[in-house]
């Protein structure tokens, strides 16, 4: 069976690649197709499978510009010839889903978030004058958008709370089925000689942010919250609102930049708590973080209230519920608010001795590889479509059984 697989660009090794190398995994023979394609940004297998790209891959230094491109995405994503496949899956943020795909053909659209530049946090991404001039631009897109979920087949959603946002911009009922994290016994912790050495210099307690310092991941918030705490923060990652938080910082906040991947789950294992103060679609982040044993403070909302089990500020937590919580919840109403962050962190720090590392790393494993290939696998069944090969990675999980409570977190 001809199995194409649709992915809006590939040049950098993000959740949305991870989860583009999972589904190659289980198509290992599907061609993928992309806007944009620059090899060696992701993985050899990824880059072993790129088929076709758009025409935006031959502008020079499309790298650095494709964001300021996307009103040619329209144009672009629909010269991608998908004729002679039985069944075309797409991965999609952006402009993945809106593939021309033969009449007949089943399409799924994996979906990680209806676009966020055109449509609730347009304001976000497009500041000052240029959110005016913008305007007709982003209704046209829209129109676009809404018009190319008509053509998916069958949508699924990393979250019930991307369901929900599927339903509201596209008027598409959505199945769930979280995208697959990686456990801490999967990843090369190797640090180099410097790596160590920091650590070594810096024994000191710290909580942690970690990702793309981009606007809605508020890592502002956490700048402020940690400016009057006093307490180590220190923030890895790097993005455009760099710049903007180092001003902000105090002496406490450490930037660390962009970090390898033993060095930031080095910093997972020895931080006193994540602290995640955006609203995201899922979070994979808190989820490697609490693999690696370790708890979570966020805002209760988006895809984090739905996989960590977490306690609001506040609530009193008795003796007997040591280990039934992963997180604390800054609430809903605090979304923005460092005053509410810097809350949540104090109360975190009076219940800290009742999380439970062990518990923490359990309830990970709920969103393990062998947890994702098994559930698609089930999903696929039900649409009676080819649901891919068996998982060629090595079950680490004692069971590939559900209990209720993992059914409807992945499903």
């Amino acid at each position: 069976m001809k199995v194409a697989l649709i992915h809006d660009w590939i040049t950098g090794m993000r959740g949305g690649e991870r989860c583009l190398e999972a589904f190659v995994r289980m198509y290992p023979e599907a061609d993928i197709f992309t806007l944009i394609h620059v090899p060696g940004t992701t993985s050899p297998l990824i880059d072993s499978r790129v088929k076709v790209t758009s025409f935006l891959n031959k502008i020079p230094g499309i790298r650095r510009i494709y964001r300021a491109l996307l009103p040619l995405f329209p144009l672009a994503i629909r010269t991608l010839d998908l004729s002679g496949y039985d069944l075309v899956i797409s991965l999609s943020h952006a402009a993945a889903k809106n593939a021309r795909v033969p009449a007949g053909v089943p399409h799924i659209c994996y979906c990680f978030t209806p676009m966020r530049y055109i449509w609730d946090q347009a304001s976000a991404y497009f500041r000052g004058p240029a959110m005016f001039f913008l305007q007709p631009v982003l209704f046209y897109l829209r129109w676009w958008d809404t018009r190319g979920a008509k053509g998916v087949s069958e949508f699924v959603g990393i979250s019930s709370f991307v369901a929900a946002r599927i339903r509201k911009f596209y008027g598409r009922r959505a199945s769930v089925i979280a995208p697959p994290v990686r456990m801490e016994a999967e990843i090369n912790r190797t640090l180099s000689e410097e790596e160590r050495r920091f650590f070594d210099e810096h024994p000191e307690p710290f909580f942690l942010c970690a990702g793309a310092l981009v606007p809605y991941k508020r890592i502002d918030v956490a700048v402020k919250a940690f400016n009057e705490l006093g307490l180590p923060l220190w923030i890895a990652g790097k993005g455009p609102e760099l710049e903007a938080l180092r001003p902000q910082a105090g002496d406490s906040i450490r930037f660390l930049g962009h970090v390898s991947e033993g060095f930031l789950w080095e910093c997972y294992r020895r931080c006193r708590a994540l602290i995640f103060p955006g609203i995201e679609d899922f979070g994979i982040v808190p989820i490697e973080c609490l693999a690696s044993g370790r708890p979570v403070i966020a805002i209760q909302a988006g895809g984090v209230a739905e996989s960590v089990p977490g306690v609001v500020t506040g609530v009193k937590l008795s003796a007997n519920r040591r280990g039934a919580w992963q997180g604390v919840f800054v609430p809903k109403s605090g979304f923005g608010s460092h005053a509410a962050l810097r809350d949540s962190v104090e109360f975190f720090i009076e219940q800290e001795d009742q999380f439970d590392s062990a518990a923490a790393k359990e309830h990970a494993r709920i969103f393990s590889y062998e947890m994702f290939f098994a559930s698609w696998r089930r999903f696929a069944g039900k649409l009676k479509i080819y649901p891919g090969v068996e998982s060629p990675m090595s079950v680490s999980s004692p069971s590939l059984q559900t209990s209720s409570q993992e059914r409807r977190a992945l499903c």
